[in-house]
């Protein structure tokens, strides 16, 4: 029932600043679909050697149609993500807005992001219901484009990091890669995180595991096309059982703040590992305290745990639901509590922590 509340003053400076905001949010959601739409199409891989292209040019190249090509280079255009050249009526992209929107393989690849809202937007009615029940809503339960743009976005972070820092971040573990180790890699979705490690270190041994049935079927084509199949097995197994042991490294990236039993799952890992084994988790940025979250960066996380993560942790038993924006103090809690004695970070990123943790 609407209730009336008592008239509060409105400081106009203020409420013009919100407003500002709100135009700048609304465009910008608009303007997500419009980048599923040229990332399906091969827009902007069209223009991607930066020569410019009128409407009908680009139509013809990616045969599409001229009118909607049109209207999509000048809604990319009024965003910065095209640049418009109104002597010639033609479009083009700048090295940069290529290297981040038309180029599959750079640390900077923005695309996947904006097919994972736009999977949110999709299940947005059922995920609405969660907040009324208050019930979990599985990883395997949203739209497919969910699972492509999770490896597209978290793929870029791990080509630029993974084997250059964080790996070597890690005491010990790389000599071990070098010269031969045994490699479970948990939560690894479509095996970005799991192809590149096998690509770096060739003498190893990987076991990619999720629990999701279609991305494994993704990870092993994508394995037999990166040629690193004799290398890297992928098998459907959760975190708490998949199988194995005498493992030099098991790694979770960006996954274990969505599992259900976390504490569960890190007294698994405990067990597969060597006595001289490492786990490493890779988990979103995050400080322990809310306020000092509360930022852009920020923003995006907690927005994709409420869409994405939470729903995930609360449909598994326990259904902890540390969210994406866990911080350092509750995963050392988590991960000691399943029986690790050492715990630090060992590195990070404005987009992420890295944290090692030995017997």
């Amino acid at each position: 029932m609407a209730t009336q509340t008592q008239a509060r003053p409105i400081d106009q400076e203020k409420l013009n600043a919100l407003l500002g905001q709100a135009v700048q949010d609304m465009g910008a959601s608009a303007h997500a679909v419009l980048i599923v739409i040229g990332d399906r199409l091969g827009l902007y891989r069209a223009m991607a050697d930066g020569r410019p292209v009128t409407p009908a040019e680009l139509a013809a190249r990616t045969r599409t149609a001229e009118r909607y090509v049109r209207e999509w280079l000048n809604a990319n255009a009024a965003g910065n993500y095209v640049q418009y050249h109104p002597e010639s009526g033609s479009y083009s992209l700048s090295p940069e807005q290529a290297f981040v929107l038309a180029l599959d393989n750079t640390p900077f690849h923005l695309p996947g992001a904006y097919h994972m809202l736009a999977s949110g937007m999709k299940d947005e009615e059922k995920l609405t219901e969660i907040f009324r029940t208050g019930k979990g809503f599985g990883w395997h339960e949203h739209e497919k484009g969910l699972f492509e743009g999770c490896e597209r976005f978290f793929r870029p972070s791990y080509l630029a990091n993974l084997t250059s820092s964080w790996i070597p971040a890690l005491e010990g573990v790389e000599a071990k890669l070098r010269s031969g180790a045994k490699v479970a890699d948990v939560g690894c979705g479509h095996g970005a995180s799991t192809i590149l490690m096998a690509q770096a270190y060739p003498k190893s041994r990987f076991f990619g595991f999720d629990y999701h049935e279609a991305s494994i079927e993704q990870a092993r084509q994508k394995a037999d096309a990166a040629g690193v199949a004799d290398r890297v097995k992928f098998d459907v197994a959760p975190a708490k059982t998949f199988p194995g042991e005498g493992y030099d490294l098991v790694t979770f990236f960006d996954c274990l703040h969505d599992m259900g039993d976390p504490t569960g799952a890190a007294a698994h890992v405990l067990r597969s590992l060597k006595p001289d084994g490492t786990w490493m988790v890779v988990e979103p940025f995050a400080n322990d305290d809310i306020s000092s979250n509360l930022n852009p960066i920020g923003r995006i996380y907690y927005s994709a745990s409420t869409l994405f993560c939470v729903p995930a942790s609360l449909s598994q038993e326990v259904g902890l639901g540390l969210g994406a924006q866990a911080g350092e103090a509750r995963l050392r809690n988590v991960i000691t509590s399943g029986g690790f004695t050492q715990f630090r970070r060992a590195t990070e990123t404005p987009f992420n922590l890295v944290f090692e943790a030995r017997p």
